[in-house]
């Protein structure tokens, strides 16, 4: 029956369960956070070439959309000295032209030894020049009129590829309108692996008097000037710009036609074309699987971090949790003990008081000698009964701060004897020293203090075997402080036990203490103490005993 009242629910199952839940929760997230990881590593490794190309190819695109139509600003007026010039630079600036043909041309109705004839118009050729970083100077010219030169059909077929697309749009040209951007590249844009050819374009005024020339027969016209430039490019000369090095561990320029089940099995690959003159080409894109894993892993970090800070937290709670059902039962079972011994307590003086009621009403007379013993009886328990309901009641006080100290000067001698001495009356077999060392006069609330005398010195006495009723009492100044010192020769304290003597309800299961104790003696002590602004400490011995001492401040 009675292990039916201690029985304290846990819930421990219910705190297991919920363990197990967030442990197999971490695993979860944590599986599937890796995986979402690797996911999005794969997704990053086959999206994120764009980027790369477009940052490989923004040269190319510089070049094309503004080195090359730089040629129109010239109006046809380039020579071989400015042309030069201008090769230079663009054969500086892009590492990937390898080489420039310059064609000096011009446009007349005259007749012409070499170039393009449609009708009356003429695209005749003055001089050809080649510009590169390795040829020499005597291998500028590659073609001279004013020479027995023959033009070779290799350099002329640039030259009569953007010839034919320039006459024929000559032919039927709308002079009414200015040029789009798209007639602009249809016509004066020849582009080919490898190779762009370039016509520098003429001003509508120009557009109309070719047009002329073309459709009517006029006198002999002046030679009105052309520049043609072709570009040779080498697309293995394009600075690769790895922007994400660590998805893509290496990056190279391949023909379209390579086949990468050629390369290592361990090698995880993608590819994307290149455009324009480098459309016979690609960029390679591979990674080991090793590397990949890395990249991975150094991004699933932060995730693992935030779940198990997210684990912890909740291991956190739970461990509270755990850790206040454990302070919840021992409370519980403080607290039933105590309201057994304060029952107990209660219960003694409350039958000693109904028997002594019990015999007066059923005594027909009372001799003097039968009434003042039971008035002597009821007076006690009565008094013992008060005493217990103070102790409580002053327990409650000095633990919330309802009371205030009333201080005044107390003679240590006098105050203390007085204590011993009725405690020796009560306790003839007690044996109690004291010594008073530099100090006399302590201010002090007598009541309080006296309370700490009388809760120190009936635990020593309570807690001694019998033929070692023995306490010393030493009160001395130590600095600023006077020091109460308790030493008994009783049954001692576990050391396991001394950081619980102070509890309230708390109690040493001993056979010294089975009956008469509710847990509070010390614990009040402690409250007293802590109030009036001091320490209470204790060091013990299983079997020799124990030494409480109680400091507290002197000069305020």
């Amino acid at each position: 029956m009675k292990s039916e009242e201690l029985r304290y629910r846990k819930n421990f199952l219910l705190i297991i369960v919920f363990m197990v839940l967030i442990s197999v929760s971490l695993i979860i997230a944590l599986f599937l956070g890796y995986n979402f990881t690797r996911k999005y590593v794969e997704n990053e490794f086959s999206s994120k070439k764009i980027e790369v190309l477009e940052q490989t190819i923004a040269p190319y695109n510089s070049f094309f959309q503004n080195a090359v139509p730089e040629v129109s600003f010239y109006q046809g007026y380039l020579d071989s000295a400015s042309a030069s010039k201008y090769a230079d630079s663009v054969l500086q600036q892009y590492r990937f032209v390898d080489r420039i043909i310059f064609y000096d041309v011009y446009i007349s109705n005259r007749p012409i030894e070499d170039g393009l004839t449609a009708d009356n118009f003429k695209l005749g050729i003055k001089n050809v020049f080649r510009y590169g970083r390795n040829i020499s100077k005597d291998s500028i010219v590659i073609y001279d009129n004013s020479r027995d030169d023959n033009l070779s059909l290799n350099a002329s077929e640039e030259l009569n590829k953007v010839g034919l697309k320039f006459v024929n749009y000559i032919e039927q040209a709308d002079t009414t309108q200015a040029l789009s951007e798209e007639i602009i590249f249809k016509t004066f844009y020849n582009v080919t692996p490898n190779r762009i050819t370039y016509m520098n374009v003429p001003r509508r005024e120009e557009i109309k008097v070719y047009k002329d020339l073309m459709l009517k027969k006029l006198p002999p016209s002046p030679r009105y000037q052309q520049d043609i430039f072709t570009f040779e490019l080498n697309p293995y000369q394009l600075v690769i710009k790895n922007i994400h090095p660590e998805i893509y561990q290496f990056i190279n320029i391949r023909k379209q036609s390579f086949d990468p089940v050629l390369e290592k099995p361990n090698l995880l690959t993608t590819d994307i074309s290149l455009s324009g003159p480098f459309a016979d080409y690609k960029l390679y894109f591979a990674s080991e699987k090793d590397f990949l894993i890395k990249e991975v892993g150094r991004r699933f970090m932060p995730i693992a971090f935030g779940v198990f800070f997210i684990y912890c937290i909740l291991a956190l709670i739970t461990f509270l949790i755990y850790r206040n059902l454990n302070i919840n039962q021992k409370l519980f079972k403080l607290q039933y003990d105590f309201i057994n011994n304060f029952t107990h307590e209660f219960k003694t003086p409350v039958s000693v008081i109904k028997i002594a009621g019990n015999n007066i009403k059923s005594a027909k007379e009372l001799s003097e000698r039968e009434k003042n013993h039971y008035g002597k009886i009821l007076d006690e328990e009565a008094d013992r009964l008060n005493d217990l309901m103070n102790r409580l009641l002053s327990f409650t006080q000095i633990e919330n701060r309802a009371i205030k100290l009333k201080n005044e000067d107390i003679n240590l001698e006098i105050f203390a004897q007085n204590i011993i001495d009725s405690f020796q009356i009560k306790y003839a077999d007690y044996e109690i020293d004291l010594l008073i060392k530099g100090v006399e006069t302590f201010k002090s609330d007598p009541l309080l203090l006296g309370s700490l005398f009388d809760n120190l010195i009936e635990n020593a006495y309570k807690y001694a075997k019998p033929g070692s009723k023995f306490l010393k009492i030493t009160i001395y100044k130590f600095r600023k402080n006077i020091v109460f010192s308790f030493e008994d020769k009783g049954i001692g304290i576990e050391r396991k036990e001394i950081k619980n003597i102070f509890k309230k309800f708390y109690r040493i299961q001993s056979q010294y203490n089975q009956q008469g104790s509710v847990g509070l003696g010390l614990a009040f002590c402690k409250e007293l103490v802590n109030f009036m602004d001091g320490d209470i400490t204790v060091t013990s011995k299983p079997g020799v005993g124990s030494h409480f001492k109680i400091t507290l401040p002197y000069d305020k």
